[in-house]
């Protein structure tokens, strides 16, 4: 499970085996959101909503590394 980014307290992945749309999981504590890259959609969120706004954020600020390591493991 390669971990893109720690940032606090944030976690961001994805797995190994993965599959398309482009998108990473991320952790805060014990909840959990999905998130699409191209949209930065969120498709699945068991987080607070300051701590999903919180982690779309540090997303936004990391979104071309985030594609970029997509890309260069799944290819």
């Amino acid at each position: 499970m390669p971990t893109l980014l720690n940032m606090n307290g944030f976690k961001f992945f994805f797995y190994a085996n993965e599959h398309e749309p482009k998108h990473v999981h991320v952790i805060y504590g014990g909840n959990f959101a999905k998130i699409e890259l191209m949209e930065m959609k969120v498709v699945n969120s068991c987080m607070k909503p300051k701590e999903l706004k919180k982690a779309l954020g540090i997303m936004a600020e990391n979104i071309d590394e985030f594609e970029r390591c997509w890309d260069e493991y799944f290819s």
